[in-house]
């Protein structure tokens, strides 16, 4: 969920040789005079720990892996065999002479004590490596400028196969490169870009042309050979939201593909993201700021002051380094907390938790639990504790990965004079993995699960499954199988089976297999369940056959499902689609989000739209900023659509006697249309 679940968002730098040597032998210096050191040392893993302060007194944490088995720990990943697959980004902080230094290994627990004493490489010599994902036997490794696919052929557990899917990605920050893959519901893989520019190929794709992702995220179809430039932890229906430094939680509203329907939408509406929190920017830690923050923060606000500008920087207590947010649907913890959301602060040494409220509206609201109004998950006063990233494991637990280093911050963001007794490399030899469960659970058991030896039924029942792990691996198997035994039972569970999710899940398995007919998605688009009838939108479009039962869905009492169908309706043309856009909008006119997309569809942006509210005397007579908002951005369309006889229909309108609207929002519109702005 992150620029959701991004290691990038670990802030890291070169730090130049030279540099460094001054650096450690004035930190020698200031220490053999006796002056208190500045920065902390590290403690043990098990003291560390020690120092965690959870909300909930029910919840504890236990040591999974540490150094020297993991090194650096940006990921983890666990595959359908139960092996727990670890990114070690070694060469965090060093300078380029020596990148490719992060390795992938294989966690293994000989002792059966439920903690990791073994680690099997099964890739080094990786440049900037960030995060992997399981796929048909190896491991999908986000490594910029590449995405890369690894597999051991011959069974000595180190992969000899080395293919580049993707590459072009942006490489000259690792704080925002590609990174956190995510397989989603809709047979996707999901990757965070941050928004990067690049240019991508597909070396072993058809399409040899290069796709831009300045601006956008990443995801990808290996079964069918597609890419595209997306907006992006998904939950379990597969919303996507994201985590990004200051936004510790943001959630993607409108897909880019809608977006790209309309080139001539203004630049107001062309955003795709919301921040969905209620409670930023404030945290609550319980480490000081690092002296060289609170001094740079005290220097900043005097600047600020001395120029008449108020102090607007802060040290500590507000998120800054946000990273990781990954949705729980597992079993360990309380039940309360399933489906809340878990992002860490690197910078703040915590885990915040947010819940995803369902309010009357596109997207979803993040709020506080009942028990964290003025604290954290979990909190620590070991300032050396950098939460980078989670992963929900088969067995039900969560899992925190700790990069664990004294400091997270790239030198480039602080002033030299500032850097005096900084080792940047510190804690280059350490990493921690702890497992977060509630009190009295099972001790976890690292064993062989073997999915992959479980008949095609079998895998199928899994779509049941509680946790999302067990979900989305089967479905990812079944995908990867392609038998098309199974489409009976499959269509079978996705119309009558109990469990909502379940149903989802096999509604994408007969996606993955192109057996999704009108008469499925006539079934799920009046399904009780919001999810189904949404996602029965998506695949519904451009379907001809199917307008009239996507029509009535505009008047849905779920704000998600009248969302998606007001968009998905745009693909389709006609006066009953129109009257459609209207009414929608006529509901919900303030809301930027709407006129995006009814304006997004070419149905919705001609004069014939304007026209018809005209027509309707409520808009006319309504007194808020909505309306005159959805004139002047119409008008805009329109104008910069340049097309003479509409431009000409349009001033003809806006000119007539019988327009019955304010005549400041007609004499504006005519203004943008004389003057083009």
């Amino acid at each position: 969920m992150n620029r959701s679940n991004h290691p990038g968002n670990v802030l890291i730098g070169v730090f130049p040789l030279p540099s460094l040597v001054v650096v450690i032998c004035t930190a020698y210096f200031l220490q053999s005079c006796g002056e208190r050191p500045r920065y902390e040392e590290p403690r043990s893993p098990e003291a560390s720990m020690s120092t965690f302060e959870f909300a909930d007194p029910a919840i504890t944490a236990q040591v999974f892996a540490t150094e020297p088995q993991v090194i650096d720990p940006v990921s983890m990943e666990f595959d359908e065999e139960g092996n727990a697959w670890v990114v070690g980004m070694l060469d965090a902080y060093k300078p380029d002479s020596v990148k490719g230094r992060g390795r992938i290994v294989r966690l293994a627990d000989t002792d059966a004590d439920g903690r990791a004493d073994t680690a099997i490489v099964f890739a080094d010599s990786l440049r900037e490596a960030t995060s992997v994902l399981p796929w048909q036997g190896g491991l999908l490794v986000t490594a910029a400028p590449h995405i890369l696919y690894f597999r051991d052929n011959d069974g000595d557990g180190l992969a000899e196969q080395r293919d580049t899917l993707f590459t072009g990605f942006f490489n000259r920050n690792e704080e925002a490169q590609i990174t956190n893959l995510r397989f989603g519901v809709d047979n996707w893989i999901y990757a965070n870009n941050n928004g990067q520019a690049g240019d991508i190929a597909f070396p072993k794709g058809k399409d040899t042309a290069r796709l831009s992702v300045k601006g956008w995220d990443f995801r990808f179809r290996l079964d069918k050979g597609l890419f595209e430039a997306a907006s992006l932890a998904m939950d379990g229906a597969g919303h996507r939201f994201y985590t990004q430094n200051t936004d510790h939680i943001s959630q993607v509203v409108i897909s880019k593909r809608y977006l790209d329907r309309n080139p001539f939408l203004p630049k107001s509406l062309r955003r795709s993201t919301l921040n969905i929190s209620e409670h930023d920017p404030l945290m609550f830690q319980r480490t000081p700021a690092p002296w060289w923050r609170a001094e740079r923060t005290r220097q900043r606000n005097r600047k600020s002051r001395e120029n008449g500008l108020p102090e607007k920087e802060f040290a500590d207590g507000h998120f800054t380094g946000g990273s990781g947010g990954t949705m729980y649907t597992g079993s360990l913890l309380p039940e309360t907390y399933y489906g809340s959301v878990f992002t860490g602060d690197v910078a703040g040494n915590l885990v915040h938790r947010d819940i995803l409220k369902d309010i009357d509206s596109p997207y979803r609201r993040a709020v506080r639990g009942p028990l964290e109004k003025d604290r954290e998950f979990m909190a620590t006063t070991d300032s050396w504790v950098r939460p980078a990233s989670f992963t929900e494991g088969p067995d039900g637990s969560l899992f925190m990965i700790d990069m664990y280093r004294q400091h997270i911050e790239t030198p480039l963001s602080i002033p030299a004079d500032l850097q005096v007794g900084m080792d940047f490399n510190a804690g280059d030899r350490h990493g921690r993995i702890y497992r977060i469960v509630a009190k009295g659970s099972p001790a976890l058991q690292l064993k062989p699960l073997k999915l992959r030896s479980l008949s095609t039924q079998e895998l199928l029942g899994m779509l049941a499954h509680q946790s999302q792990w067990w979900r989305l691996t089967a479905q990812r198997l079944l995908l990867d199988r392609q038998d098309r035994s199974i489409v009976a039972a499959a269509r079978t569970m996705c119309l009558s089976h109990p469990k909502p999710h379940a149903r989802l899940h096999a509604l994408y398995v007969l996606e993955g297999l192109d057996t999704v007919d009108d008469g499925i998605l006539r079934a799920l688009l009046k399904d009780k369940d919001p999810d189904l009838r949404e996602h029965a939108l998506l695949l519904a479009e451009g379907r001809k056959g199917l307008l009239p039962d996507i029509l009535p869905l505009v008047d849905d009492p779920s704000g998600r499902v009248a969302y998606q169908a007001a968009l998905s309706i745009g693909s389709y043309a006609g006066p009953e689609v129109r009257t459609a856009l209207q009414r929608i909008l006529l509901h919900n006119i303030a809301s930027p989000w709407y006129r995006m997309a009814v304006l997004s569809a070419p149905v919705g942006s001609t004069v014939e739209m304007l026209e018809l509210f005209m027509a309707e005397k409520s808009f006319l007579d309504a007194q808020n900023e909505g309306r005159d908002s959805f004139v002047r951005e119409i008008v805009s369309v329109i104008r910069d659509r340049a097309d003479a006889v509409e431009t000409a229909r349009l001033r003809s309108i806006l000119s007539s006697p019988a327009w019955k609207g304010p005549a400041a929002l007609r004499d504006t519109a005519l203004s943008m249309l004389q003057k083009g702005n």
